[in-house]
């Protein structure tokens, strides 16, 4: 007869606890019962582009690609984005359910209240089971019995506030997973300008606050009426306790090349051919000497200290010495240099009408208009009323307790690996399989794993350690071959060659769910992890021996304000020569569909109107005939994400926010043959050509990384006509 197992959450983790119990124990060995206080699956993803249900905003851009969120036997469709956003997550794993759990029982919107463990057997001192008691969305309640509680209800149980963000406020005040758009934050608030509080400076702290600035930087620059009054009258200020590394979507493998190759940041974070095997922890308790070796390959992944970007977000030595902090934003770190995002180091300790006070310096900030707390999650809500300090003491790498061996747990840890979901999911069914951690049916290698576990003690410890990491519960690619090694599962090899790259001139080894497959895959199973390898492997590919990325990763360091000098030489006497002396910003808003209606109307059918910069030159232009004067000129440069193409529009004349149409798209030189990590030996090059009536603009670019920042660029071109014949060459600075 089955063993009946309660699962309480159906998001991620409950989803593949489910397929798990259902799939890879012998078949009829679990009957599956999920109940979840939502009326949908998914958990914190929404199931699609306009769900406002969940504690994701539903266009949100996951900060890991595809090839890291995912289950190791479902692959994404062809034609999904590297990075996907919230709401494609969701429909992802609609799939999954569909492919995986349909034999599962689902019971949605139902709350588990109360679960009471039965009696130990007198007669064998066996585990009798749980007696749940749930209730459901009309206040039905009831009570069933089950052999196994599993719960995966989530590490984000709850917004988390501090003290000083509790209680009613005289300014709008939400939690960062609450924050949707402006005029949701400031739609009541006069128009009168102000401060936008964003308190946190970790991975949600930087996000939002890189995501508000977006959203004003839209509001200002976009044509047409702004979505709330006054946009150029508001600011951010971000309080965060220390200053953290911000790295962008796409980081090179290659960071020192002149032309750096790029590639999704989690695909280079996971190439484990740049480590020693088998693997050890990085993560939990960490010294100074293993800190000062982070920080530094940080600081050589980004090119920089963030000093170019503010002192207050710089990495100095006498912070090098702390544990290393990691976030991950394509445009925080630009307005910050733009100066739409400032700075303070401390904590928010008052909030009193419009002036908030942070310490320990007792700096005041005066004309608050709104705070979003980016204060993290409680997991307690979704265990108990107890605080649990969000870091449960369990075996295993947070799967069971050895004192309730028919209790199991799947995500509840501070990092959404859905490897590791997996990986916890597999482990607690071939656990729960054999019969529990006392059986002697329990296979060898998990006896042996189980005898030498120490996470319980690793993570008390961990609890009042002052030099605890970022992720205390262990490093993805350890926990992942902990796992693997326990399971008696093997790692896949990549199905052909990789590249190779720097500094150990090792094949790539990049570590992802679908490398480690189960053990008894099905034909069509054996088909969808082939088809996420061979995903991986191309992407891999293509940002190492192609132009693929670069052009996402120019456009997004090209935000904030340079420093253009160009020189115009004309062989006509009809035209002088000159020298134009100036600036040039790119100020960023969303994708808008003038000159490109059709397939503009198509990106928003998907809810992705992308983003694309209003461009302003102003300058004095000075003729080589003596004369004199101010010269400005504008365009809008635009990113299609699906093409992976950068191209230039001219901007109306009576309009000057509005594209009229295009004057060209920016096409990248390939790397050379024989750079297969490193691109061109002068930075990136990329061409272009466009007819103007009897006109030839023939166009040329060169930009110059440092790592995966901009540090100047230069755009020449020549123009050639029945009237026209003169070379322009600009250089653009910091």
């Amino acid at each position: 007869m089955p063993k009946r197992v309660c699962i309480v959450g159906a998001g991620p983790s409950g989803l593949v606890a489910a397929k798990s119990l259902l799939w890879d124990a012998p078949r009829g060995t679990f009957d599956v019962t999920l109940f979840d206080s939502q009326t949908r699956i998914g958990g914190l993803w929404p199931l699609h582009k306009d769900d406002s249900t969940g504690l994701v905003h539903p266009r949100m851009v996951a900060n890991q690609s595809k090839h890291t969120v995912h289950f190791s036997d479902l692959a994404w469709p062809e034609d999904a984005p590297n990075l996907p956003r919230a709401w494609q997550i969701g429909q992802y794993l609609s799939e999954y359910q569909k492919r995986y759990c349909s034999e599962a029982k689902f019971s949605l919107g139902t709350h588990v209240e109360k679960a009471l463990q039965l009696a130990v057997s007198a007669k064998d001192g066996s585990q009798q089971g749980w007696q749940v008691q749930t209730r459901s969305v009309q206040g039905e309640v009831k009570e069933e019995s089950f052999d196994y509680l599993l719960v995966a209800s989530g590490f984000f149980g709850q917004p988390a506030l501090p003290p000083v963000g509790r209680g009613s406020h005289e300014i709008p005040a939400v939690h960062s997973s609450q924050y949707r758009n402006l005029q949701s934050l400031l739609g009541k608030s006069s128009g009168s300008g102000g401060k936008i509080l964003v308190v946190g400076g970790q991975m949600s702290g930087v996000e939002i606050a890189g995501t508000i600035a977006s959203h004003l930087s839209s509001a200002v620059h976009s044509p047409g009426p702004s979505p709330v009054s006054s946009p150029e009258k508001y600011t951010i200020h971000h309080i965060i306790q220390q200053p953290v590394w911000v790295f962008p979507l796409h980081t090179s493998p290659n960071p020192t090349a002149s032309a750096p190759p790029f590639l999704p940041f989690d695909l280079g974070s996971y190439n484990t051919a740049n480590r020693t095997h088998p693997l050890t922890n990085s993560q939990g308790h960490i010294s100074v000497e293993a800190a000062n070796v982070v920080h530094s390959i940080y600081q050589g992944a980004l090119g920089t200290d963030q000093s170019i970007f503010s002192p207050k977000v710089a990495i100095t030595t006498a912070t090098t010495n702390d544990p290393p902090y990691l976030t991950v934003s394509d445009h925080y770190m630009d307005f910050v240099r733009s100066g739409l995002i400032s700075v303070s180091h401390g904590k928010l300790s008052g909030l009193a009408g419009s002036e908030a006070t942070v310490s320990p310096s007792k700096e005041r900030i005066e004309d608050v208009a709104a705070v979003v707390f980016a204060t993290g999650f409680d997991a307690s809500s979704s265990l108990s009323p107890s605080d649990l300090n969000n870091t449960v003491a369990l075996g295993f790498h947070g799967t069971y307790h050895p004192d309730v061996p028919n209790l199991g747990f799947v995500g509840f840890y501070r990092s959404p690996y859905w490897g590791v979901m997996e990986m916890q999911a597999r482990f607690l069914t071939a656990l729960w399989a054999a019969g529990g951690p006392s059986s002697p049916s329990l296979p060898p290698q998990l006896k042996e794993a189980l005898s030498k576990d120490t996470s319980i003690e690793r993570t008390l410890n961990l609890r009042t350690d002052p030099r605890a990491s970022q992720f205390p519960m262990g490093d993805y690619p350890w926990l992942m071959q902990e796992f693997a090694t326990a399971l008696g599962l093997e790692r896949s090899p990549p199905s052909g060659k990789m590249p190779r790259l720097p500094p150990t001139d090792k094949e790539m080894d990049i570590l992802t769910p679908s490398r480690y497959p189960s053990a008894s895959l099905t034909g069509p199973q054996r088909s969808e992890v082939t088809k996420s390898l061979k995903e991986t492997e191309a992407t891999a590919w293509a940002g190492v021996g192609s132009t693929k990325f670069v052009a996402r990763a120019v456009f997004r360091s090209l935000l904030g304000e340079w420093k253009l000098e160009r020189d115009l030489t004309s062989k006509l006497p009809s035209h002088p020569s000159g020298h134009f002396s100036g600036t040039a910003k790119f100020l960023l808003r969303e994708g808008t569909g003038d000159g490109r209606e059709a397939q503009f109307d198509a990106l928003c059918a998907d809810g992705d109107p992308g983003l694309e910069y209003l461009y302003i030159e102003e300058g004095d232009f000075k003729a080589s005939n003596g004369l004199t004067f101010r010269a400005t000129r504008r365009y809008v440069w635009r990113y299609d994400e699906g093409k992976d193409r950068l191209s230039v529009w001219f901007a109306k004349t009576d309009d000057q926010k509005r594209a009229d149409y295009l004057f060209h798209e920016v096409e990248f030189v390939p790397p050379r043959e024989n750079g297969e990590g490193g691109g061109n030996d002068k930075g990136w090059e990329a061409k272009a050509g466009h007819l103007c009536i009897d006109d030839f603009y023939n166009v040329k670019y060169n930009f110059n990384f440092s790592a995966v920042n901009l540090s100047d660029w230069r755009l020449s071109y020549t123009v050639k006509g029945p009237k026209k014949d003169y070379t322009i060459d600009g250089v653009y600075s910091r």
